[in-house]
């Protein structure tokens, strides 16, 4: 049986600051749909990703910003900082850890995320 995981709910205060943070990080913008009053739901899905984040009103009980170190995969950690600074986000320095390489960025309510390269720069070529 496989088991994917499709969505992930991020607390935020200002939907639409939120969305058009995430559109600045690159993720595409799926659905924005107003389903009540009460409901927002908008769907957000990263490059290349079969797993989108939902940002909107009604739809967690966690508090904006308390979501900590999500984590997306790239195969190239020092393109993927010099993309997001030209993209105007405050980004961390890469760091190198013996498991991968990873750059850190927090959107504007304080929901953390890394990036991760999976083979650390520092790793010796093979061959």
């Amino acid at each position: 049986m496989d088991i994917k995981l499709e969505l992930v709910a991020v607390p935020v205060t200002d939907v639409d600051r939120a969305k058009a943070f995430y559109e600045r990080v690159g993720f595409h913008a799926d659905h924005d749909v107003t389903v009540s009053e009460d409901i927002r739901f908008v769907q957000l899905t990263p490059p290349g990703s079969a797993c989108s984040i939902a940002l909107g009103k009604g739809l967690t009980r966690m508090a904006p910003g308390s979501l900590d170190n999500m984590q997306v995969v790239v195969t190239d950690i020092e393109e993927a900082y010099e993309d997001l600074r030209g993209r105007g986000i405050e980004v961390t320095e890469i760091q190198d850890m013996p498991w991968g390489s990873f750059v850190y960025f927090s959107d504007p309510d304080g929901n953390g995320w890394a990036v991760q390269q999976t083979t650390p720069r520092t790793a010796p070529a093979e061959g």
